[in-house]
């Protein structure tokens, strides 16, 4: 019962080239940084990435991007990462864009075992209609475009059928979590987490605290320990070490001067 591993290259030794990925995170916020350094360590490459967006500010999954280790990516936003954005339009990587949410229940469906759903989101555009491109020439042409899908109408509304996910393995960051695999997440930092740790085959969560057996309360426990198969416990460098993506001041207000 115990899944605590030594290191994150331990924890990452076995994925192989070629791999498919869910990755927690939103932005900079609940990203499994070390875990995904391992595998930059590690040299993997031509992995499938299913995340919300893929990482920022040289950060997270913008590591293995930048590096050339990704082929291919489900998500759904680019948001200011550049180079995410050269690669899709320069047609060096395969990009599948989905609806937020759509990509959230595409997560859970798959983790729960329910190979596919129905949603009214996207009814109506290319993302039933096909013709989204996920592979572009390098010359301004779509390669590879998306594929239409199955839309079906329930009490006068239509809906269209969208594929749960799962993938190889899945890498997830937590505030806690103990040696059976039992996670917390520290309030926006859940996000996608939960999720991708549930799509994965073999889940690897790294967490800022690691507690015995016991210490959380089981009505605490957002991510049960049946869904995790590793854990690997930050040192504290790499705990508090989280970054800001903008940072938001206000002008300080001049002196003698009198808010109404």
């Amino acid at each position: 019962m115990d899944k605590v591993v030594a290191t994150a290259l331990e924890a990452v030794a076995d994925v192989p080239d070629g791999a498919s990925l869910a990755v927690g995170g939103f932005g900079l916020s609940g990203v499994p940084n070390a875990l995904i350094q391992a595998l930059h360590e590690r040299g993997v490459s031509g992995l499938s990435v299913v995340s919300n967006n893929c990482g920022a500010m040289e950060s997270g999954l913008a590591v293995l991007l930048a590096a050339g280790r990704i082929a291919r990516v489900t998500g759904s936003y680019i948001g200011g990462n550049k180079e995410f954005a050269r690669q899709y339009l320069a047609g060096e990587i395969e990009v599948e864009m989905i609806p937020q949410g759509t990509l959230a229940e595409r997560l859970r469906a798959g983790g729960a075992g329910i190979p596919a759903f129905y949603t009214p989101a996207g009814v109506g555009t290319q993302v039933a209609e096909g013709g989204l491109p996920w592979r572009y020439d390098g010359q301004g042409g779509v390669a590879l475009a998306s594929p239409p899908k199955e839309v079906r109408e329930f009490d006068g509304t239509e809906y269209v059928l969208e594929r749960g996910i799962r993938t190889d393995f899945a890498l997830v960051r937590a505030a806690k979590g103990d040696r059976h695999g039992n996670l917390v997440f520290n309030k926006s930092s859940r996000n996608f987490n939960p999720l991708a740790a549930m799509a994965g085959d073999v889940t690897i969560a790294e967490v800022e605290e690691l507690v015995e057996p016991g210490e959380i309360e089981p009505d605490a426990v957002h991510l049960p320990g049946i869904f995790v198969q590793r854990v690997v416990a930050l040192t504290r460098e790499q705990a508090a070490d989280k970054k800001i993506e903008r940072r938001t001041v206000s002008a300080p207000e001049a002196r003698g001067t009198v808010s109404a």
